[in-house]
């Protein structure tokens, strides 16, 4: 198990193994997904810039990229 702290500014650090396995650089996104009583951090998906359907973000989740990846 990994944890980390939260500060009186409810702030944190991400450890460096949740960073190493997420891939995570300076500058990227992540995202929560709240199940009950967990939440779940992922590195953000992020559309490149010139896609058009990018503002869709109720269809972006990874159900959606695994069933729309060969299209």
């Amino acid at each position: 198990m990994i944890k980390s702290r939260l500060t009186s500014k409810a702030q944190t650090t991400i450890p460096q193994a949740v960073r190493t396995a997420l891939n995570l650089q300076d500058g990227d996104e992540i995202q929560y997904d709240l199940e009950g009583d967990r939440a779940i951090l992922r590195k953000a998906w992020r559309a490149p810039a010139d896609d058009p359907f990018s503002a869709f973000v109720e269809w972006d989740t990874e159900a959606d990229r695994k069933a729309y990846a060969g299209l």
